[in-house]
This record gives structure tokens, C-alpha cells and sequence, in this order.
């Protein structure tokens, strides 16, 4: 006598799968990949993405605005209250700006809260180098955890990347892949290491009060001339890099699947 099929679960009544700590990570960035015009899957030119990655014109503007302000205000009246307010303002106005033409103020808003924290710890300690001091940890604070990534296995373009791609975690059973992430990934760390290793030794020399004027230029200055110059050419380096491995790897899966169809 046979024992009766065991009927099939109803995929209905099936919890769905909670999803990992990689796969929520990685969904994140590759969505905030996606907003700031860093897909991968998309036809479009270098110059246009690594454009759009910056804002276009506004957002050059907003990015650079308010510190050149801020040094070019400060250096020539040395009045802190001033410079802070000048810069905080003209965030201010940019966010609002964004806010009345419906556009997304995410930038914006996100400039204004920096430029606000940077302006309340200057005041806090007297020290005009000290609206810097946001800069130098988010520099940081990026740098390491692009690091880490790296080093555990999971680098942090790679879970952009596959998820903009659509392949999830898929890519690290990928060795060229792996590789390939790993040092996009390092690349990014090195970028912000070398901000921090360059400003922070000024920063430091502006804790001495004969030093501030001259340290508080020279931050302001380089933290333009470090920016959007370096952060621009890297941007194209990584969407170059990241089509033209996935499409090798096409290339290859489409060849293999040619050859065992034959």
C-alpha cells in the first residue's frame, strides 16, 4: 500500500525569506547608485553620468559655494561669525531654492546640515578651522569603511554595483569580479585617506592661534581642489570599469552557452 503524496505547500502561506545584512546593503547602495545617475545597465556617455553623479551645474555650485564663501569672507575680514553666517545662509538658500522648484533637495538639505553642524562646533570653540572638522571625519569615516570592506571580502562597490545589476551578491562567486571590486573599492578608500592625510596636519597646526588665518585658507582651498577634481575622474575610472567587466562576463557566459548548444 502506498502512503499518500505529501501535497505541496501553498507559496502563500510560505513566510518570505528575511534578508540578509549584505543583501539590505547593497539594495541601499545600489539605489542611492541609481538616484545619482550611476547605473551601469544604462546606455549613456561617460562625460554624461560623471555629470550627473555631480549635479550638473547646481550641484558644482552648492558643493562649492558656501566654503569658498566662507575662506574668501573670513580671510579678508577674520570675522568668524561672518564667514559662518554667509556660508550657512547661502546653503539655506539653496536648499530652499530646491524646495520651491520641487526638485529633489536631498543635496541641498544635506549641505545645509553640514554646513550648520560645521558652523555651531567653529563657534563652540572659537576656532575657524573647526568648520572643517565635519569634513575630515566624514573622509574618515567613508575611508575606513571602504577599507573594511574591502578586506572582509565584501566591498562596497561590488554590492552596489550587483545590485544595480540585478545579479545581488552573484558577482563574488566571480573571481575577476571579486578582483575587480576589491580594488575599485580600495581606489575609493585611497581617495579619502589621502584628503585626510593631506588636511588634517593643517588642521592640526590651526590649533595653535598664530597659525589659524593662514591654516583656515589653505583647508578651504584644498578641500575645493580635493573634491569635485578628484572625485570626478574616479567616478568615470569606477562606471568604466564596472560595464566593462560585466560586459566580458556576458561576452564569456554568451560564448559558453554557444559552444554547448553546438
Amino acid at each position: 500500500m502506498s502512503s499518500p503524496e505529501t501535497p505541496e505547500p501553498d507559496p502563500r502561506l510560505v513566510p518570505p525569506r528575511e534578508p540578509s545584512a549584505s543583501e539590505v546593503l547593497g539594495s541601499a547602495l545600489g539605489a542611492a547608485a541609481r538616484r545619482a545617475g550611476l547605473d551601469p545597465a544604462q546606455e549613456a556617455s561617460t562625460g554624461h553620468v560623471v555629470w550627473r553623479a555631480m549635479g550638473g551645474w547646481r550641484g558644482v555650485v552648492e558643493s562649492v559655494l558656501p566654503s569658498l564663501l566662507f575662506v574668501v569672507v573670513y580671510t579678508v575680514t577674520t570675522e568668524l561669525v561672518l564667514s559662518l553666517v554667509v556660508s550657512v545662509g547661502v546653503a539655506a538658500v539653496f536648499t530652499v531654492i530646491r524646495l520651491l522648484q520641487k526638485s529633489p533637495p536631498s543635496a541641498a538639505i544635506g549641505g545645509l546640515i553640514a554646513a550648520s553642524v560645521a558652523a555651531i562646533l567653529a563657534l563652540i570653540t572659537g576656532n575657524p578651522s573647526d568648520n572643517f572638522v565635519p569634513g575630515l571625519l566624514t573622509n574618515a569615516g567613508y575611508g575606513l569603511a571602504m577599507l573594511v570592506s574591502a578586506l572582509i571580502g565584501w566591498p562596497i562597490i561590488g554590492l552596489a554595483a550587483g545590485y544595480l545589476l540585478g545579479e545581488g551578491t552573484a558577482w563574488r562567486a566571480d573571481r575577476r569580479k571579486r578582483r575587480t571590486y576589491f580594488w575599485l573599492t580600495i581606489a575609493w578608500a585611497g581617495l579619502f585617506a589621502a584628503r585626510l592625510a593631506v588636511q588634517l596636519p593643517i588642521y592640526l597646526s590651526s590649533l595653535d592661534p598664530a597659525n589659524r588665518e593662514s591654516a583656515v585658507a589653505l583647508l578651504g582651498t584644498l578641500k575645493i581642489a580635493m573634491g569635485l577634481p578628484l572625485f570626478a575622474p574616479l567616478i568615470a575610472v569606477t562606471w568604466l570599469t564596472v560595464r566593462a567587466v560585466h560586459a566580458r562576463s556576458g561576452a564569456g557566459r554568451a560564448a559558453r552557452e554557444d559552444t554547448a548548444s553546438e
